[in-house]
């Protein structure tokens, strides 16, 4: 199982050219939908939204956004990762209503915990909880590129855009939310010439430090 996971750890590349006639079945985008709400999130509390593009007209729109690159054209699916814009006392007790239907678990319980996330939230700076809310973002795009992956799905991580543009075209400032990175997935195009390339890594013998 190791070697196989490995295997399709080595297959991935951050595709740069997408076959526009090949689309993800609905089986396998609701794989990637279930990886990014299933990711581990600080606290649970999820302060993340997905927003999937399908429309070609879209996504040919989308491109110009993306300095032109033509991932977001071509590729079956581009998945724009947002953040919320803010992060209140109500947003923390919606969570914690969550977590008592989901497991019946007694106020008694919940509520110190509730009282002391609130509390703890309402001291920090908006730019401390913007950078926290991003900290949980890329833990999700980590999950949704290793699942690509396992799936032999196709993806390109992204953050050379216009995120202000993007949550103009996509309606995400009217939904309180704020890009942050783009992944168009898909399946890659033979041409694509990073395809027979060898990965370039500093190794497992520089980047690892076992202590015995």
């Amino acid at each position: 199982m190791a070697s196989k996971t490995i295997e399709k750890l080595q297959w991935r590349y951050a595709t740069k050219r997408f076959d526009s006639t090949k689309n993800l079945s609905e089986e396998k985008l609701n794989i990637l939908k279930e990886t990014f709400n299933l990711t581990a999130t600080s606290y649970g509390l999820q302060p993340l939204k997905l927003v999937v593009v399908s429309n070609t007209r879209l996504k040919a729109q989308l491109m110009p956004l993306t300095f032109n690159q033509p991932q977001v054209r071509d590729a079956s699916h581009v998945l724009v990762l947002c953040i919320e814009k803010n992060i209140d006392a109500n947003f923390i007790v919606d969570h914690f209503k969550r977590v008592e239907g989901e497991r019946n678990t007694p106020r008694t319980i919940l509520d110190p915990f509730e009282k002391a996330l609130i509390h703890n939230f309402s001291e920090k700076q908006a730019p401390e909880i913007r950078q926290w809310m991003a900290n949980q973002l890329y833990l999700t795009l980590g999950a949704l590129l290793t699942v690509c992956a396992v799936e032999n799905i196709d993806a390109c991580p992204i953050e050379g855009f216009e995120p202000k543009k993007y949550d103009e075209l996509l309606g995400l400032d009217k939904k309180g939310l704020e890009s942050l990175i783009v992944l168009p997935v898909g399946y890659r195009d033979e041409s694509d010439f990073f395809i027979h390339l060898k990965k370039v890594r500093r190794g497992v013998d520089e980047l690892i430090i076992e202590l015995d």
